[in-house]
């Protein structure tokens, strides 16, 4: 979640940083709360631009959302297992923030899918804008305040099956434009989540709720993902705040 290193090639730079910036500064944060230095734009960039243009659907924040409907359906297809271990988990395992085509790479394309007004300067950093975060409704007019929540964050995609993924999957995991998996939000509540579950961990907005249930469902049953049974409770209680 939150901001996060971008990452050139496959390589990652694992230097952790104690360091509180955004997109425009020297650091940005991870789904950790643990800052990581900001790489520098490379000359020249792939000029192949995005699989899909990402937009929410009408009525949405998050892209490629279901009903609740289906996401009740996805939720109780997948499987429960107790949470894996941490071990040789490392964010330098999920390649981010990958490069879209056009200088811009999978942050400032999710800053410019979620903004409004969103200005940039000719290497894709925006200049301006506002961003609405959906977890506790801040307003922002500062990219620099606004983080990129992994929905389901990479720690917790480590803990319920990502650890026996190869590179590829883990890179397409933590670039997603496709699926409501990447989110811009405020700093605050995205360090406020930290890698914790939606059992520990839920939106301050409640109005929030019904979104964030069916998109953590979505992402986990996308990947094949396990949830623990305290994570599926929860996960029924938000889906249940949905309109009929």
């Amino acid at each position: 979640m939150g901001r996060q290193t971008r990452v050139p090639g496959v390589v990652l730079a694992a230097s952790l940083l104690l360091v509180v910036a955004g997109c425009s500064g020297d650091a940005v944060l991870g789904d950790d709360g643990k800052a990581t230095p900001r790489a520098s734009k490379p000359a020249s960039r792939p000029a192949s631009p995005p699989a899909d243009d990402g937009k929410p659907a009408a009525g949405e924040v998050l892209p490629g959302m279901v009903s609740a409907a289906v996401a009740r359906s996805q939720l109780a297809a997948l499987k429960v297992a107790a949470p894996g271990t941490m071990a040789g988990y490392s964010r330098a395992k999920f390649t981010h923030w990958a490069e879209q085509g056009n200088k811009c790479d999978t942050r400032e394309v999710v800053l410019q899918r979620d903004g409004a007004d969103v200005v940039r300067d000719a290497e894709c950093r925006p200049v301006s804008g506002k961003w609405t975060s959906l977890y506790d409704v801040v307003v922002l007019t500062e990219a620099s305040k606004v983080d990129i929540d992994h929905m389901v964050p990479l720690a917790e995609g480590w803990r319920s099956g990502a650890a026996g993924w190869d590179a590829a999957k883990r890179k397409a995991f933590a670039n997603d434009l496709t699926h409501p998996q990447l989110l811009a939000v405020s700093a605050s509540s995205n360090r406020s989540k930290g890698d914790q579950g939606p059992d520990l961990w839920q939106p301050p907005s409640k109005a929030a709720w019904c979104q964030y249930g069916r998109a953590w469902t979505t992402v986990k049953s996308t990947y094949g993902l396990t949830v623990t049974e305290p994570e599926k409770k929860m996960l029924g209680t938000m889906l249940d705040t949905c309109a009929p």
